[in-house]
Order: structure tokens, then sequence, then C-alpha cells
């Protein structure tokens, strides 16, 4: 196996207008390639060296729909269950439509959340947001928002339409409620340190911020067209970005859909694991075969997957909260059916196979992050390299 041209696409990347990236790739539980480029904080000239630790914001999702799958295969619920029975506030849902409020004629189900099908958003300035912010003080929690939340009409029908939105911060209230643990104290004992993932997170201390990569923001001045952007190297457009993750909405908030800070050798972990029947390399399963199968399995029509139409989704369906290779034609694609994973709003992305025991656990922290440009190409070169 050669790397040279994953090192080479890397480093274009950071002559580009990334401050810095690493990877890590594991094939049959065995570590064969990692490689940092560029800077972790560009203005103090400190190299990336993949112990950074990062927000991986959407990539969060895996380890998500990964500690509510161990729920499902002990009995705690079924895919098909209505989820009021769990969750009581989503009971009698109501629809907006073309501005007019009707009650729903179809309960979510569990099996919604997973597949980002229950009819929720990601608009974080409703009134469930404000209601939420002023029943716990500005400390809110996972708990109120959600229950806040539910009083919101749905989009649409649940279980009619795709939509990307909060169905994974549900989901994590949902595993939360049948554990009879807090979320990300589940998640932590259940996966992070079942599988030594000694430097994943959910909630930064002020140690830990300081030892955090910068991250930063690509302000494009209304430029969309990514050809342009990749020509013109204006790297005038990235700054720092001082806040936090937007998406962590209180100090008391577990986001499920947003919510782990990590180090791109930490998560690797997790992708390994998954890819390998769901073994991790120090041999604790998480997962069985037959349920990372079920996750990656397509659960959206064909219309439905038609609402998947960012760019770096071309081919993809949609699993159990994973984008699962379909069409290898009209993605074009020289990895296989059934590769599976998902990315992140600050530039990480996993990418996962079972047919050839393989993961790839990839991140930059720039918000912004062109994954149009950076994510197919990143998958195409890496099974050239293998």
């Amino acid at each position: 196996m050669n790397f040279e041209f994953m090192k080479s696409f890397m480093d274009s990347l950071t002559d580009w207008i990334i401050p810095g990236n690493s990877i890590v790739v594991y094939k049959d539980k065995e570590k064969i390639f990692e490689y940092s480029s560029g800077y972790a904080d560009v203005e103090n000239k400190a190299k990336m060296t993949g112990r950074e630790q990062l927000y991986i914001y959407s990539c969060s999702k895996i380890a998500t729909v990964t500690a509510a799958l161990q729920l499902y295969e002990r009995g705690k619920f079924l895919l098909t269950d209505p989820l009021y029975e769990y969750l009581p506030e989503f009971k009698d849902m109501n629809i907006k439509i073309d501005g007019t409020v009707e009650k729903a004629k179809k309960p979510i189900l569990v099996r919604d959340l997973f597949t980002m099908t229950a009819g929720l958003s990601y608009d974080t300035e409703t009134e469930a947001f404000q209601k939420a912010c002023m029943l716990t003080n500005g400390h809110m929690d996972t708990r109120t928002v959600i229950k806040c939340l539910a009083e919101e009409p749905l989009m649409f029908e649940p279980g009619d339409r795709w939509n990307y939105s909060l169905c994974h911060d549900v989901l994590a209230v949902l595993t939360e409620v049948v554990s009879g643990t807090r979320f990300s104290e589940y998640v932590k004992r259940n996966i992070f340190d079942a599988l030594d993932m000694k430097n994943s997170y959910y909630h930064p201390t002020s140690d830990m911020t300081e030892k955090m990569a910068r991250q930063y923001i690509y302000e494009t001045g209304g430029t969309s067209d990514i050809v342009e952007l990749q020509r013109s190297k204006n790297r005038s457009g990235v700054v720092k970005k001082t806040e936090g993750n937007h998406l962590v909405f209180g100090d008391r908030y577990d986001s499920g859909g947003a919510g782990i800070i990590t180090t791109v050798n930490d998560y690797a972990l997790l992708a390994a694991a998954l890819a390998n029947s769901g073994r991790g390399l120090n041999k604790n399963r998480i997962l069985s075969r037959a349920t990372v199968e079920l996750m990656k399995t397509n659960h959206l029509s064909n219309e439905q997957r038609r609402m998947m139409s960012w760019p770096q989704l071309k081919g993809y369906g949609y699993g159990l909260g994973v984008r699962t290779m379909l069409n290898k034609a009209e993605g074009g694609s020289n990895g296989p059916a059934g590769e599976f994973g998902w990315g992140g709003a600050a530039g990480a992305t996993v990418l996962m196979d079972t047919e050839h025991n393989l993961a790839m656990f990839y991140a930059h922290h720039m918000l912004n992050p062109q994954e149009e440009y950076y994510q197919p190409r990143l998958r195409n070169i890496l099974y050239s390299c293998i």
C-alpha cells in the first residue's frame, strides 16, 4: 500500500485554505497510515499532529446511533415503536403546512429518529429554545430542551420525508431514558471506555480548551463556486473563531448530534470497531455484526433519497444515522457499495467499510469546510492507495 497520493492531497488542502489536517487509517484492526499537514494554530505556527482535541460536530452522530443500537440489541426498544412510549411529550404532535397547523396523522417512530424522517428541523431560533433557556436560567439541559422542542409543530408527517435535523439529539434523550443513565455518561462507559478512547469528551474543561486545535471559519465573501475558491487560494477569508460549539446549547446539554470533543487518533478507534464487525482493537464488542449491517442498510425510499441533495452525498442512501453507498456510478466512487460514514461541520469525516475491514477518520477544524470538494476526493484517493 502506498499513501503518497493521500499525503499530496492533504498537503494541497493546507496549501489552499485549510489551516491544518490529520488522518488515521485502519485495516484489519491495524493502523496502516497516519499523517498530518499544516497547523493546529496558524498564528503561533503550532504544527498539526493528530493528537489535538477538536470539535467534530456531526461526526458525533456515529457514537450516538451506536449507543442507541446497543440498547436496541438488549431489547430496550424496537425501531417500529412509537416514540411517545418512551418520551410521552411526543404524543399527539402537530404539523405546520403552508402556515396552517394540523394534527399529525402518524406518530413519530423510533426509526424516524435514526433516519432523519421524524419531521424535525435544525432551527435553533424557535420559541422552544427560548422557553428552555428561561426554564433553566440559561443552563439548558438535554431533557428540558427536547421537552420544549416537542411542543413545536413538525415540518411534515413522520416517516414521509428526509430532513437533516435535531433527530439525534432526541435519540440521545431516548438513550438516556431507556438506559437510566445520563447520555454522556452512557457513551463514556459503553463506547469511550470500552474502546480505550481516553481523549474523548462531551463538555470541555478549561485545561482541555487550552489543548484544543484552534477553530477557524472560512468567510467566502458570498462566493460559492468551489473551483473559483480553490483557484483563488484566498487565505484572507480564514479567520479564527473564538466561540465554542454553537450546537451545544448549555453546560448541561449532551448533544447527540454534535457534542463530542476528541482527537483524530481517538475517534478512529470507533470507526475501526464498526468496520470490524463491531469489535474494537482490544476485542471489546460494541455492536454485533448483524447490527452494523442494519446500521449501514439504506432505509430511505428513492424519493426520500432525492432529498439528500448535498453534492458529497451523490450515490448514497441513508441508513441508521450514516450515509451508505448504493450507486457507485452515480457517486463516482471507486469504493464498494456499502461503504458508510458521516461528516461534521468543521471538517471531520468518517469512512467505514466492512467488506475490507477498512476505517478512516480525517479532520480539520474549520467551519464552512468545503465538504463537497474534499470528502469524495478523500474517499477515492483512499481506495486507490489500498
